[in-house]
């Protein structure tokens, strides 16, 4: 008997509010302006909104550097106008989920200003202080994921605190109880404030090895991972948070860890008692195109993506529920990755029928919906992004020449994902009536939410019509999974089946010409074709041969 939830029946839109609407006129994106657009968003057919931090932040990473975790930055309002959002949001049948950040705060949280007053303050232990091997060298060899070496040293107490990201993100020492206490004490606070829930980053982070032992083998930019990431005591620490305080609320987390196989995230989200998490962001598909890692541009390899998808689908099903995504603020725009900006709107449906109806949760990024694209920036300064700047120095000192290095920041940079929403072809892509606080990508004239509406052919009516048919036909989200050709280096094709119902998903990833031949056993010509984004969709001898990036789904 299949164990049904709302959060596996329900979808939800990512806001990186920086960029989404200006409000009140200078230029940032806020509150104000995603109240205006909560009908916007309703229309989608979603039913939730996941925000990117909210709070106060020096913004050394656009808001994962917290300073206070229980107000609002001013650049986005306060917290009245989140009430009046979150208000209108559930008044619309939407719930909303905050992002919760407890892997590391900002090195301006007072936590950590008073951390860094000595030995003897009773913060100290709130982060990971210790002593160097010698003056000029750290406690360990682990590497920032952000900027070189993960220890910063403090001339005043002679010793270094640890940073997995960036010097102004110093890490939380989760095994302070004192530390878990804050934790929970902020879950309240928005929980209370009715917040359905917390998408968690790097979650998987926030236990590291006991004595933080040297790695024995380096790596650009990750040595000493294996010590923190999946770390020993984290699901006794999630079981905590999840017994002490989310079980007294009917709410939601999905949580986000990198290098996740699907059986290490079955240790977090296994249904049944042990339990600590309803759903694992995954980042498996993501790397079908390249690896920053080891600033290696590959090819995209349509095996990869549909292998990395598989495992997870079949991995999951009946154990599991899968989280579904292709964008969101830590990856380029998708058409522009797996798809085609030569035809973005055939590539872009393509692409959201392959996830959509796949089992799991599907999120949407903001700008997803209309097709956005990879903004290409000329110069390495135009960029804002600090792992972005990161990966370009890596790179350069590998001996990358300085051309590729740019090339390869321009195509995968994250500010990719966070040029401003187009909403109309007006100024500045209607996201603001001043200058922007970063580039809006040229094509906003043709690329544009206003646009889109008129034309009932667009993708963003195909994004409503594919959210409205999951919603609408449990076969879409209960059923399970079966790939077909899984050799093809051009076609992705599975089936889902639920109670007698069945629904075959063709998606061609190229603009060459594909001859498919239905599996055996089905016949195309008994069942219904819901979508298709060519017009004329003939099947001859129970096939057909595919134009550029065409997909088709039918419903037996």
């Amino acid at each position: 008997m299949e164990n049904k939830a709302w959060y596996k029946e329900m979808s939800v839109y990512q806001i990186w509010c920086r960029s989404f609407c200006d409000g009140n006129g200078d230029g940032i994106g806020d509150l104000w302006g995603v109240l205006s657009k909560l009908d916007y968003i309703k229309s989608l057919g979603v039913d939730g909104i996941w925000f990117s931090p909210l709070y106060p932040s020096p913004n050394a990473d656009y808001g994962y550097d917290i300073s206070d975790y229980k107000s609002i930055h001013p650049d986005f309002g306060d917290l009245d106008i989140f009430r009046q959002v979150l208000e209108g949001a559930h008044e619309r049948g939407m719930r909303v989920f905050m992002d919760l950040v407890i892997n590391h705060t900002s090195d301006e949280h007072p936590w950590f200003t008073e951390s860094k007053k000595g030995p003897g303050n009773p913060y100290r232990d709130y982060y990971f202080w210790r002593k160097g091997r010698g003056r000029h060298r750290p406690p360990n060899n682990w590497d920032s994921l952000f900027e070189g070496r993960a220890w910063e040293y403090d001339r005043a107490s002679d010793e270094w605190y640890l940073h997995i990201f960036s010097k102004k993100q110093p890490d939380l020492n989760m095994d302070n109880p004192r530390v878990r206490e804050e934790v929970k004490d902020i879950m309240r606070f928005w929980l209370d404030m009715g917040v359905d829930g917390f998408r968690e980053d790097v979650i998987t982070y926030i236990s590291k090895a006991e004595g933080l032992p040297s790695a024995r083998v380096k790596l650009p930019a990750a040595t000493g991972m294996k010590y923190y990431a999946d770390g020993p005591k984290v699901k006794a620490y999630l079981a905590e948070f999840k017994r002490d305080v989310l079980d007294y609320y009917d709410c939601f987390t999905v949580g986000e860890g990198s290098l996740m196989s699907p059986e290490t995230a079955l240790g977090y989200i296994r249904e049944g008692e042990e339990q600590v998490l309803n759903m694992m962001i995954s980042f498996s598909h993501m790397q079908a195109d390249c690896f920053m890692t080891d600033f290696i541009q590959r090819p995209f390899s349509l095996r990869k993506l549909k292998k990395a998808l598989s495992e997870w689908q079949d991995a999951l099903f009946g154990r599991g529920w899968n989280c579904l995504y292709l964008e969101n603020h830590d990856h380029p725009r998708v058409i522009s990755r797996y798809g085609s900006e030569k035809y973005p709107v055939e590539s872009g449906k393509m692409l959201a029928a392959g996830y959509l109806f796949l089992r799991g949760t599907p999120f949407i990024y903001q700008g997803q919906e209309i097709g956005m694209l990879n903004h290409y920036l000329p110069r390495l300064e135009d960029y804002r992004d600090i792992m972005t700047k990161n990966n370009y120095r890596i790179a350069r000192r590998l001996g990358i020449p300085e051309k590729r290095a740019l090339f390869m920041a321009q195509r995968g940079s994250r500010d990719n994902a966070r040029t401003p929403m187009q909403w109309s072809a007006s100024e500045n892509g209607g996201f603001s009536d001043v200058r922007p606080w970063f580039a809006v990508n040229p094509n906003y004239s043709s690329v544009n939410v206003a646009s889109q509406e008129e034309d009932p052919d667009s993708l963003l009516n195909f994004y409503r019509s594919a959210l409205e048919f999951r919603r609408e036909n449990e076969v879409v989200i209960y059923g399970n999974y079966r790939e077909h050709l899984k050799d093809s280096d051009e076609l992705y094709v599975y089936e889902r089946n639920y109670e007698g119902r069945k629904l075959l998903v063709i998606c061609s990833f190229t603009e060459e010409p594909v001859r498919f031949d239905a599996p055996e056993g089905i016949d195309l010509e008994s069942g219904e074709q819901v979508f298709g984004n060519y017009e004329s969709c003939f099947v001859i001898c129970n096939g057909f041969t595919t134009r550029p990036y065409e997909m088709r789904v039918y419903l037996f």
